[in-house]
């Protein structure tokens, strides 16, 4: 009897301690199961003509690069928080990878591109901005809130998932496992 308590107390502690390593994005190869994760398929996105950004088209996860996505909402406090952080990430390793902001919101539609612009030039954004109006992206990478980001490397694997703010090192760091460092 006492070797069952045990091994279930064991069994305890490993499950608690899986959940708090995945909340905190503790775990990044468990995105897809097994040693590495399956890569992502990729999904092309129209992006918005903002600061850094330009018209035209985006193709997430890149082909054969290291990306990083961020996923923001103009209605998001906490994104609006976050954006000083992503600025300072996006200088420190933006030439390294494909570093992209995506919203949810149906720009276009029931959200003008004119208030994701208005956002993104208020909260200094000056990197490439994209619209995931049918939330094709945000499936196949499990985001549920926002602010939320995932580094991918070259191959198409996610490296990193969080969600949350974090800080400018916390980013830097998540964006190093899909670069291999």
């Amino acid at each position: 009897m006492r070797r069952r308590h045990l091994l279930a107390g064991l069994a305890s502690v490993g499950v608690l301690g899986g959940a708090g390593a995945v909340a905190t994005g503790g775990i990044p190869d468990a995105v897809g199961g097994g040693d590495a994760p399956e890569p992502v398929e990729p999904v092309t996105l129209d992006t918005v003509d903002a600061p850094g950004s330009r018209d035209g088209e985006v193709t997430l996860p890149a082909p054969d690069r290291p990306t990083f996505v961020d996923f923001f909402a103009t209605w998001c406090s906490p994104c609006v928080e976050q954006m000083p952080d992503l600025a300072e990430a996006h200088d420190r390793l933006g030439d390294e990878v494909l570093f992209v902001s995506v919203t949810p919101e149906d720009v276009g539609g029931s959200v003008s591109e004119e208030t994701v612009v208005d956002w993104w030039r208020e909260n200094d954004g000056d990197w490439l901005v994209a619209a995931d109006v049918t939330t094709a992206l945000a499936a196949r990478l499990n985001v549920g809130g926002y602010p939320s980001a995932r580094a991918i490397d070259a191959s198409g694997r996610v490296r990193w998932a969080t969600s949350g703010t974090h800080s400018t090192e916390e980013l830097v760091e998540g964006i190093e496992r899909a670069l291999d460092r």
